[in-house]
């Protein structure tokens, strides 16, 4: 198309002023809705069956409008192409450029394929379908992440580590107890997504502008072809609504506030303080000015990551706030927050090589779960089974860690005669009962870390797991993504 000769506006038969140049410029979305050109034309074809339906379009014409939108995405589909959309002359949004680039194709049969429908439903239904599509990637990411730590864990085995609370030193618990704590976290943020992903699985096309369709269109036809499971079920609301860009942000701000607290636990167990992991060089960086340092570049980053997030749920929810029904130009706002966040599944991707690149400090971690008085819960209970009441076996056992704390030794290094001090209840097989093995085992419950429970554990993890991915891959199939 020349640059000499401006197309007409998709909206300017009622004006006779030009735009203001430079308001022209600034109010134009394409410099950032481009990425939905895959979604306009996906979109664009389904309405063209529903017009074909209606008798307004004939089966011909439907063909050939239909090869032409084929053409326009294959036309745009690499970096050069998509620049081009982007820096495009005269185009408004992503919805006149593909009626632009579909006229010069095909001449005036482009023009009739904006029958019976409005850009209020065109966008509306453009983005859930690039946020269904978004959700898709972003499952498939947790899951290669929960794989990985899932790996680590049968690779841990039977390896022990403290645990924490406060920061301080609590109990010893499995390696693998630990990694999927993390584990439990990602399915509950697909799960999330999932859900965000069936509410807003219904299809706006048809809506109007606001009323509805002029036309007597069969809905279904849309929302059948566009893997959508139903029509929305109110105009009003189909083109007005957002909830589901929030509700995406939203379920996103868990994944990276998830991501920000194992990258923070790296973080910390990768200094010479804790030295429970070593960093993958691969992942790492060196310092400018100190030779000798190995940086965690990557997990300092990843904790950063949420406040972009979060941020983007915070701008969309005041957006949103006190909007008067229904569309309002505000809401092209919504879409700026909403592409700001693709950076999450490639995150994701990194995180799940970086978690399979781990290598553990078992030596060290073992021995510093076997320090510090970790077994006393091990050691209370103990005196439970020996008829105490909780409370008076913990002063007990309390008076005891201070009794070996004053002696410089650990509670399983006091001699019975000590420890009888503290109450006749003790007996020789105390000894047992708070070894390594006993403390873990004492844990066995439901999510405890004894050794057969995490083992059970990780099985049905692992079973999840292939669950989710199987899954996600028929939405992924049946989403178009």
């Amino acid at each position: 198309m020349s640059n000499k000769q401006q197309p007409v506006k998709m909206w300017s038969g009622r004006f006779r002023e030009p735009l203001d140049a430079e308001f022209e410029r600034w109010q134009r979305s394409i410099v950032f809705d481009w990425r939905l050109l895959p979604q306009e034309v996906a979109a664009s074809k389904a309405h063209a069956s529903a017009l074909i339906a209606a008798g307004i379009l004939s089966s011909d014409e439907g063909v050939q409008i239909r090869a032409a939108l084929d053409a326009i995405a294959a036309d745009h589909a690499s970096e050069a192409g998509q620049a081009l959309v982007r820096n495009h002359a005269f185009a408004e949004d992503i919805h006149h450029f593909v009626e632009l680039a579909l006229v010069e194709r095909i001449g005036t049969l482009g023009l009739k394929l904006h029958t019976g429908r409005s850009r209020n439903e065109q966008i509306a239904t453009d983005l859930r379908l690039y946020v269904r599509a978004r959700i898709v990637e972003v499952v498939g990411a947790l899951a290669a992440w929960a794989s990985a730590l899932v790996e680590q864990a049968h690779s841990a085995n039977n390896a022990v580590m403290p645990s924490y609370t406060h920061l301080q030193r609590a109990e010893p618990v499995l390696v693998a107890h630990w990694l999927l704590a993390y584990v439990e976290m990602i399915l509950r943020d697909a799960d999330r997504l999932r859900d965000c992903a069936m509410r807003l699985n219904q299809c706006p096309l048809g809506s109007g502008a606001v009323a509805g369709a002029t036309l007597a269109l069969n809905r279904t036809i849309a929302a059948r072809e566009l893997g959508f499971a139903a029509p929305t079920a109110n105009s009003i609301d189909a083109t007005s609504d957002r909830d589901f860009i929030l509700e995406y942000l939203h379920a996103l701000t868990f994944v990276g506030l998830h991501l920000s607290r194992f990258a923070e636990e790296i973080t910390l167990f990768a200094t010479a303080e804790y030295n429970f992991v070593t960093l993958p060089e691969a992942f790492s960086t060196g310092s400018s000015a100190m030779p000798q340092k190995k940086n965690p570049d990557l997990t300092e980053l990843i904790r950063a990551k949420v406040g972009r997030i979060h941020g983007a749920a915070q701008a969309v929810t005041l957006l949103l706030k006190g909007l008067p029904l229904a569309y309002n130009k505000d809401m092209q706002e919504t879409q700026e927050p909403a592409f700001s966040v693709d950076f999450v599944a490639p995150m994701l991707t990194l995180v799940a090589r970086f978690t399979a690149a781990l290598q553990f400090n078992r030596e060290r971690m073992n021995a510093d779960a076997q320090s510090g008085y970790l077994n006393a819960m091990a050691a209370a209970t103990y005196l439970v089974h020996k008829g105490v009441p909780f409370r008076t076996a913990h002063e007990k056992i309390g008076n005891a860690v201070r009794f070996a704390l004053e002696k410089g030794v650990e509670l399983n290094n006091l001699t019975l005669d000590e420890l009888r001090a503290f109450g006749t209840e003790f007996d020789q097989d105390f000894f047992a009962a708070v070894t390594l093995a006993a403390t873990l085992d004492c844990h066995d419950v439901t999510g405890g870390t004894a050794r057969e429970r995490v083992k059970q554990a990780l099985a049905a993890a692992t079973e999840r797991i292939a669950a989710l991915i199987s899954s996600n891959e028929q939405e992924a199939t049946h989403a178009g993504a």
